[in-house]
């Protein structure tokens, strides 16, 4: 098995819902443990890795905003979530023995650092992991968006989401069990068909900029290895040539 890395530096975009395992809200150890040790990993593959985490485990803007929360308001909270997250995932990963920076696009210096896009590309030449929290600091963007965003910055070779399925599919396979898995996906095949990877605004940043995403189950142990490895079961979505 090639233990040599397809890519360099890359961006893990993880949910928040991706930290609840079998829970209905919160954190559940265990997943935070499993997933430090598959990042953990990489890290000793010799890539560069960063994190963005999302809120949904903690707080739903979008929903509280349904239901006559200010939508602003709402997303500010989100934000505050995922440097939760982030603090969570930090401590997970040192257990580990993973050396990790938080940074945050929301400063709150007592707690992690803010977001300097030059400091944050000198810890990641130093082999640590960057986890980015805060979102991208501004309401109305998905924490998807501060994913590709941030990875345009930090020079990422590839954005990777961590899902609960093996790739992407036409329907959710956990409902439709006869739903098509691809392989391959063009950035416009996602937005035309309406799939449900990454919200559009993301998909058009990683289009704009030629960035590859890569979906693959989160869950399975070692899957992100076996990806950085161009191995195992996972779909690609590049511009087409």
């Amino acid at each position: 098995m090639s233990q040599n890395p397809v890519y360099q530096r890359v961006m893990l975009k993880l949910s928040g819902e991706a930290l609840m395992g079998q829970r209905d809200y919160g954190l559940d150890i265990e997943t935070l443990r499993a997933i430090a040790i598959d990042i953990g990993d990489v890290v000793a593959m010799g890539v560069q890795v960063c994190v963005v985490i999302g809120g949904g485990n903690i707080f739903r803007g979008v929903s509280a905003a349904a239901t006559g929360m200010d939508r602003a308001q709402a997303d500010y909270m989100g934000m505050l979530a995922t440097v939760m997250n982030a603090l969570a995932v930090q401590a997970a990963l040192e257990k580990a023995g993973v050396e990790t920076r938080v940074q945050s696009a929301i400063p709150m210096a007592s707690v992690c650092e803010p977001y300097i896009r030059r400091r944050a590309m000198r810890h990641m030449e130093k082999g640590r992991v960057v986890v980015f929290g805060g979102g991208t600091g501004n309401p109305f963007f998905t924490t998807d968006t501060a994913a590709a965003l941030r990875a345009i910055e930090m020079g990422c070779d590839a954005l990777l989401k961590g899902t609960q399925v093996d790739g992407v599919y036409s329907a959710d396979p956990r409902k439709v069990p006869n739903a098509t898995r691809y392989e391959e996906l063009t950035y416009l095949d996602v937005l035309s068909r309406d799939l449900a990877v990454m919200d559009a605004a993301a998909i058009s940043i990683a289009r704009e900029n030629n960035l590859p995403i890569l979906v693959f189950n989160l869950h399975a142990p070692g899957a992100f290895a076996q990806v950085m490895r161009g191995e195992g079961l996972f779909t690609r979505i590049v511009e087409p040539k």
